[in-house]
């Protein structure tokens, strides 16, 4: 397996993972590792999730077509003849 050195790392930073690392029961490697998976799979995942937000905003109707879907005295109607 490869081995990363990281170099001039900022003290804060150090402090931040290991705190977070002995929240998660996990050593700072194991941390380490575990927020670069989600750092370098995050951004595939987000463009895609930010594209499926988009279609559904495409697809939703109108204020003035969704408002008519839940007229009143339709939905009560509806619900009588149940």
């Amino acid at each position: 397996m490869p081995t990363l050195q990281v170099r001039d790392l900022p003290e804060r930073i150090y402090r931040r993972l290991a705190m977070l690392a002995e929240g998660e029961s996990r050593s700072i490697a194991q941390q380490t590792v575990v927020l670069l998976e989600k750092g370098l799979g995050g951004r595939a995942g987000g463009i895609e999730r930010r594209k499926a937000i988009l279609g559904l905003i495409r697809n939703m109707k109108a204020p003035e077509e969704a408002a008519r879907d839940l007229d009143p005295a339709a939905l009560l109607r509806e619900d009588r003849e149940r």
